[in-house]
């Protein structure tokens, strides 16, 4: 589905009405006490669909990392960056306090199991309803365990796709109209 869902060499997404960065911090640690970091940028187009923008994954520090979300909300003006908090929520917080992200960061807590919680977006993906715009790897999809990756972009495109923001319409028109919110 993954392949299915990349736009053909030379589309290009649609004018995209909302971004958000979905960020899901590794409860566990790497080969140099540093496990990947999942961030991704997803957007809602004009057109009702989901799109991967970019795929910023990282394996830092707490700082980097941070710096990396606001990075990629910078990059893709995203109003909005969706953080597990799992793992350290107050802690996940401090950092992108501390990296001034320049969106407002909602903190989500992972009460149901990784499939439970992507099948909402699978299903998304079944009716051809997301498309990858940008890079998003799949290393790593092997084993039982998912890659921080994927959960960040199943956070993003949930924020996305199924909850309503009362912003959006807001967002919408003023993009449309090529205003910086």
């Amino acid at each position: 589905m993954l392949d299915q869902a990349r736009l053909g060499a030379g589309a290009a997404a649609p004018q995209i009405v909302r971004v958000v960065v979905g960020v899901d911090p590794s409860g566990t640690r790497g080969e140099d006490d540093r496990a990947s970091i999942g961030i991704v940028a997803a957007g809602k187009g004009d057109d009702g669909l989901g799109y991967v923008l970019a795929d910023f994954t990282c394996a830092l520090s707490p700082a980097g990392w941070g710096r990396r979300v606001a990075e990629a909300a910078s990059a893709h003006r995203a109003d909005c960056v969706v953080a597990e908090g799992n793992f350290g929520g107050a802690m996940v917080e401090s950092v992108l306090a501390a990296a001034n992200v320049g969106a407002r960061v909602r903190m989500v807590t992972a009460s149901r199991g990784k499939i439970v919680r992507a099948e909402p977006i699978a299903a998304l993906y079944e009716q051809n309803r997301v498309r990858h715009a940008g890079v998003f790897t799949t290393e790593g999809y092997v084993g039982e365990g998912s890659p921080d990756r994927a959960d960040a972009m199943i956070w993003a495109l949930t924020e996305l796709m199924l909850h309503q923001d009362p912003m959006e319409p807001l967002f919408a028109q003023g993009r449309k109209h090529g205003f910086k919110l």
